[in-house]
């Protein structure tokens, strides 16, 4: 890693004075336009960036903050993982800073920006939908980088994920295996590796089981369970699904919401567990992942790296299980139970 340029490197480079580095850093713009076109060039050649953490932070001492941005502060999934992180990173005596990309790549870009300005210790990421810059045009230094939940191009990073694919083809092995012939997926866009995962194994579980894929019965729309509830709403009325596979918490939320608008429900398992599954009637069957374990494993990481630990990249991919309430099952079976 680097050294960190300074405002004097700055100024030096530039050939002016310091207080007008100072000045021109902090926004001032009464600078002189050849003056100002000398600093730009010269932070650009020298990967200068500010040090917001410097007033408060002595030589030779760390900030002791973490950095988290993940995709959307209103997915339960999302606030579980984050309070996981929180809870390690606090017991290690550190300090947590989160923010949302919202899915938006220069979101993301504009937060990690400002991260790095605070000399965060490290970071830890979930990448956006929708890309921005890579990570190989980000100015170093870059403290270390754990990204979760989906890959990224970072080079260095290390990287945990969740066997989205093998839960999925086991959700729907089972739904087969409960009679179901025309599983509807109802999911976020495609964009999303863990969109794309999920849908293979859905792929994968109709391929083995002899069903083809009917587009008819996809819907990949669904990025809030109002989405949902239209499309599970949609496709009961036009594709004639005996089974829902619900692709992450909020598809599954807006198929209790269509069920209910509709006034019937089939049989349906969730990738995801959320609170409401159990009070469902059936109560819903879920594949869930270890949300705490993959908070905790990041937090650990981030730090051991942090603090001189091992350097080489690795991946890890979590574990999956499928726990199942009834709802998997056609209502005649269920029926028969109760």
């Amino acid at each position: 890693m680097s050294t960190n340029p300074t405002m004097n490197d700055v100024a030096r480079t530039a050939g002016v004075a310091l207080k007008t580095v100072s000045r021109f850093v902090n926004g001032e713009t009464n600078i002189n336009p050849l003056l100002a076109a000398r600093i730009a060039d010269a932070i650009v050649a020298l990967g200068y960036r500010r040090n917001l953490a410097a007033a408060r932070i002595r030589p030779g001492w760390t900030s002791k903050i973490l950095g988290l941005v993940i995709s959307d502060h209103a997915n339960p999934y999302y606030s579980a993982l984050t309070r996981a992180i929180e809870q390690t990173v606090r017991a290690r005596g550190y300090l947590l800073i989160s923010a949302s990309s919202e899915e938006d790549g220069p979101t993301f870009d504009r937060v990690v920006e400002r991260l790095l300005e605070q000399r965060v210790d490290g970071l830890i990421v979930v990448p956006p939908r929708s890309p921005g810059r890579p990570w190989a045009q980000v100015m170093p230094p870059i403290p270390p980088l754990v990204v979760l939940d989906r890959p990224s191009d970072a080079a260095d990073a290390d990287t945990i994920l969740a066997d989205n694919a093998g839960g999925s083809e086991l959700a729907v092995q089972t739904l087969i295996a409960g009679g179901a012939h025309r599983i509807a997926f109802i999911g976020d866009s495609l964009q999303l590796y863990t969109m794309r995962e999920r849908f293979a194994g859905y792929k994968a579980a109709l391929t083995v089981a002899g069903h083809a894929v009917d587009d008819a019965l996809v819907a990949t729309d669904a990025h809030s369970h109002e989405d949902a509830r239209a499309s599970v709403i949609r496709l009961m009325r036009e594709g004639n699904p005996d089974a829902i596979f619900a692709a992450n918490n909020r598809a599954a939320i807006g198929s209790l919401f269509a069920f209910r608008e509709l006034g019937h429900r089939i049989p349906m398992i969730a990738f995801d567990d959320f609170e409401a599954a159990q009070l469902a009637e059936p109560p819903i069957s879920v594949v869930t992942q270890n949300i705490t374990e993959m908070g905790h494993l990041a937090a650990e990481r981030v730090i051991d790296r942090a603090t001189g630990g091992e350097k080489t990249p690795t991946t890890t991919v979590l574990p999956t299980a499928l726990v199942l309430r009834g709802s998997e099952l056609p209502d005649d079976i269920l029926i028969e139970k109760v």
